[in-house]
């Protein structure tokens, strides 16, 4: 008859091979800093020897903690919240957290309502929600004043910590520049209006220009692909010869803009400048390089998960309104801009 297979090593396993107590060995285990070095090898030795690997359901159940974050995300397809749910992730494991995350389709209170209930029966320790688009952050409403909650890229999301990029100021930095290269006509291709992105990027254009004295034009709608961008270049070739510029309301829409001009004979930047916003990494590579705004999402996703721990952990320093990190964004310059032509007024 065959033995048995040997019962996976336990803590109190590791205390006896390192000559310690169960308590010094939860203490290194946990990081504790009155550890002397030299325990602290011998513990994490025992462990390596043993083969020994915490029981993080038992951990859960003394700390009422998993180390698990729920996180809810929508239109994952598209490059900036792509990117927001890749450094979110990131800034969670590097402060010793996973992430279980739900993707929607659609955006309604039922919708966010059974992702939050669904992370919940995960034992999550709290939630952050992705919410670039108004539907998302009205939904955000529906839920419990007491929920350990973040809102990202959430514009003003009502009673919760927020983190997001600064889209107004980097709209503005856009329109800015351009202006400053002498362009006096500087049209906007926009996102979809239901996006807090789109309409704050348009709200930072139109100040720009009304701080510089130039009533701003119609917007040009398009739905952040290519191919809406494309036929907005086209918008423009046909009725807006006058416009010595253009800025993007994101990269891949300036994509778009770029061929409809190319395949107009209407030269970049000799003939019009153009900006985009996101700074994709094959912005570096368009043709021509694309001048653009940079999204920094790395201090994003750092930013929101300092706020969501702050707010697990009960944390008092910060009283009154719901703290809210705005990151700031940074103009690339690149080929796509110049001064206005000298034959332009």
């Amino acid at each position: 008859m065959a033995n048995p297979s040997p019962r996976p090593p336990v803590m109190a396993d590791v205390a006896h091979r390192a000559g310690v107590s169960h308590q010094t060995v939860s203490r290194v285990l946990n990081d504790h800093p009155n550890v002397r070095p030299e325990t602290r090898e011998r513990v994490r030795s025992a462990i390596e020897e043993l083969g020994y690997h915490r029981n993080s359901s038992a951990r859960a159940l003394v700390t009422r903690r998993t180390n698990v974050l729920g996180v809810v995300a929508f239109e994952t397809t598209h490059y900036g919240p792509a990117s927001t749910l890749f450094s979110i992730e990131q800034a969670a494991r590097d402060a010793g957290y996973f992430v279980s995350i739900v993707s929607l389709k659609t955006i309604t209170p039922g919708t966010v309502r059974e992702a939050v209930d669904y992370l919940s029966e995960q034992s999550v320790d709290g939630f952050i929600v992705i919410a670039p688009q108004r539907a998302a952050v009205d939904s955000l409403g529906e839920l419990p004043d007491d929920l350990p909650l973040v809102a990202v890229e959430g514009g003003e999301a009502p009673r919760m910590p927020v983190a997001c990029v600064d889209q107004y100021g980097g709209a503005y930095m856009a329109t800015e520049h351009l202006l400053a290269l002498g362009h006096r006509r500087v049209l906007h291709v926009a996102g979809p209006p239901d996006w807090l992105e789109a309409e704050h990027r348009v709200a930072g254009w139109r100040a720009a220009l009304t701080d510089a004295g130039i009533d701003a034009p119609d917007v040009i709608r398009g739905d952040w692909s290519p191919s809406s961008g494309y036929e907005a270049g086209l918008s423009v070739v046909r009725h807006q010869r006058g416009a010595s510029a253009v800025f993007v309301a994101n990269d891949q829409m300036a994509l778009g803009v770029l061929r409809a001009f190319g395949e107009s004979g209407i030269r970049v930047p000799e003939d019009v400048s153009v900006v985009g916003f996101d700074d994709i990494p094959e912005a570096a590579f368009f043709s021509p390089p694309l001048t653009t705004v940079w999204q920094d999402f790395a201090s994003v996703g750092k930013s929101s998960i300092q706020l969501l721990l702050d707010r697990i952990d009960g944390d008092r320093r910060f009283s009154g309104e719901p703290r809210r990190i705005v990151v700031p964004a940074r103009l690339i310059e690149r080929g796509s801009t110049s001064r206005v032509p000298a034959t332009r007024d």
